[in-house]
């Protein structure tokens, strides 16, 4: 038996904003943060979980303060009960009564939920030796089925729907593990479509993603119209006919600014809109829907639960359907949002362009195909060319497509050095850095 003796978490950030990497519509300078937890145990073999919380900055510290107030329900706690039923270990912490008076299910706590039940599944994983898709896909039906609650979700999906799905998927299971080691996932890349970069540098950045073979690139809408037709322009000379060009406006505008201002773009061949409007408003992305179609919505990095999903999904909000590894509770409630998709028959494209978050989602993708939808036809993964260095098992993208991880674990494991160096306030970048903004003189070379 092995018992958790710490909880540990650190806020870190790192300075996109100095390039404007990660900049779009509604968030102009992002600083690409984790509030991360690492979860201890007096195991002899020495393994630990990681997780993390993707934020942009300022706000990171309360996402590391909510991590560290769930700190009571692991400490001291038998690490194999917890790993050996996550289903009831998710609920243990998303089902507590004071702790959802601050949601329900929704918000910072739920999200500092997700990034702890993550942490678990990362260890359960090292334990296991397999990566996190791998462990997954190897669980029975009944096993998945078991992690899922399905409160409020009976409506669209029953926990015998669920099963006929998983069931339906499994006598393929080791024909698509195969595939999947052999030709990869797809991916799609932003690398070039933030807001803040030149046309210059987008044109640049779109050749290189056509180079590398991605066949989609997604570029930042809804600051300026003019500006935006000008980009489409520069991106669709860039990348030529044959390339796919999403659009992601980050929730900017209202219903009918986002159908009047899709119009005027639909001529560039969009294969998605992205968060047109806020991710509250399902009717709001039903009535885009309506409006812009056959040009399809996609929507999810912001939807903060399971039965947000569920409406919009009911009500035809959204024909891409993108999960995120760090904005709901974690990994079964992602568990539970792939079967939701798999029974209305949408496309799932994860978000990933957060740090951590490429290697958190692969995970997610693959298990998804093996065990549950069965298809890639469709699906991508997103990429962003940002920070992977930090991580012990980096992804590895190249040829336009995720390959595998074999490492064990869940992917959100960081190096030591790097959230020694980036920890906020106190690590040595931010120390130096704010050594150099106090020197004299400091203000006046600024400006």
């Amino acid at each position: 038996m092995s018992t958790v003796i710490a909880v540990e978490t650190s806020d870190v950030r790192f300075p996109t904003s100095r390039e404007l990497d990660g900049s779009d519509a509604m968030n102009p300078d992002p600083d690409y943060s984790a509030a991360y937890v690492r979860v201890v145990t007096d195991s002899e073999d020495g393994l630990e979980g990681h997780g993390f919380v993707f934020t942009i900055g300022r706000g990171n510290d309360v996402e590391t303060a909510a991590i560290s107030a769930l700190t009571p329900y692991l400490l001291g706690r038998n690490a194999e009960e917890l790993l050996a039923d996550m289903g009831a270990t998710w609920k243990l912490l998303a089902h507590d009564s004071q702790l959802r008076w601050l949601g329900p299910e929704k918000g910072v706590m739920h999200m500092a939920i997700g990034a702890v039940i993550n942490a678990l599944w990362d260890l359960k994983a090292k334990r296991a030796r397999l990566p996190l898709w791998q462990l997954l896909a190897t669980m029975t039906p009944e096993e998945l089925v078991e992690l899922v609650d399905f409160r409020y979700l009976t409506d669209a999906l029953t926990p015998g729907e669920a099963l006929d799905i998983l069931r339906a998927a499994e006598p393929g299971r080791a024909e698509r593990t195969a595939r999947l080691l052999a030709e990869g996932y797809p991916g799609y890349t932003t690398t070039p479509g933030w807001l803040g970069y030149s046309d210059e540098k987008l044109a640049r950045l779109a050749r290189e993603a056509v180079a590398d073979g991605f066949k989609q690139i997604k570029l930042k809408v809804g600051a300026d119209l003019a500006d935006d037709v000008r980009r489409l322009q520069t991106a669709r000379a860039a990348v030529g006919p044959g390339i796919k060009i999403a659009v992601d406006a980050n929730q900017r505008w209202g219903v009918a600014e986002a159908i009047e201002w899709i119009t005027h773009l639909a001529s560039f061949d969009i294969a998605w809109v992205e968060e047109p409007t806020s991710p509250d408003d399902i009717l709001g992305h039903a009535a885009i829907a309506r409006g812009v179609a056959p040009i399809p919505v996609a929507t999810g990095e912001h939807v903060q639960n399971r039965i947000v999903f569920k409406q919009m999904l009911q009500a035809d909000a959204l024909q891409v359907l993108q999960i995120d590894a760090a904005r709901v509770a974690g990994v079964n409630e992602n568990v539970a949002i792939l079967l939701l998709a798999a029974k209305f028959g949408v496309r799932v494209c994860p978000h990933a362009g957060g740090v951590g978050l490429c290697e958190a989602v692969q995970h997610l993708s693959m298990f998804d195909f093996v065990a549950v939808s069965g298809t890639k036809e469709g699906r991508m993964i997103e990429f962003v060319d940002h920070l992977h260095e930090h991580f012990v098992v980096p992804i590895d993208v190249h040829g336009g497509c995720y390959w595998p991880p074999s490492a064990p674990g869940g992917g959100s494991e960081m190096q030591g050095a790097s959230i020694a160096e980036y920890t906020f306030p106190d690590g040595k970048f931010w120390r130096d850095d704010a050594q150099a903004q106090a020197a004299p003189g400091a203000l006046t070379e600024a400006v």
